[in-house]
């Protein structure tokens, strides 16, 4: 095993708050976790997030730096979030100023296998599975489709509220 780099998986300086369930194995480090929030197995939750209580997140989900997410969300089997716009013509490569940061209200549901790039989506919305959001959801409503788009609004719009 010479010149390997070998990194363990698992749960480091997390803020947790009360009544958390972790099913392991996991990567969560460096983020924010509210009251009575759920994470299934095989998640990883990066620096810097900040998940909102009574959210709950499913197997196979990657949340990465620069995203919030509000109170009372879904987050289903392996969603996708990125950080990362390929700015300038290509990958940031770890430069973090090219990074942008997604923002998730209150009450988002975000259906399995979805991939969010960097957005803004305001309370009270439901992603369908497979959805790629692309731009900022300003209408709550019910939205699918590559790109995602608008299937069903709301009665009323609640504007954002959700973690920053």
């Amino acid at each position: 095993m010479s010149n390997q780099n070998l990194r363990q998986i698992g749960v480091v300086d997390v803020n947790f708050g009360t009544n958390v369930t972790v099913v392991q194995p996991a990567n969560i480090y460096g983020c924010t976790i509210g009251d009575d929030v759920f994470v299934g197995p095989f998640t990883e939750i990066q620096k810097g997030v900040r998940v909102g209580a009574r959210t709950k997140i499913q197997s196979h989900a990657f949340v990465c730096e620069l995203v919030g997410i509000g109170e009372d969300c879904f987050i289903g089997h392996g969603v996708m979030f990125t950080n990362d716009v390929f700015a300038e013509g290509g990958p940031a490569r770890g430069n973090k100023s090219l990074w942008r940061a997604t923002r998730i209200g209150n009450r988002v549901s975000i259906g399995s296998n979805a991939t969010l790039l960097p957005v803004e989506i305001c309370d009270d919305v439901v992603i369908g599975a497979g959805a790629v959001v692309t731009r900022d959801i300003a209408v709550s409503g019910t939205y699918a489709g590559n790109p995602a788009r608008l299937l069903k609004s709301n009665r009323v719009s609640t504007g954002f509220t959700g973690a920053s």
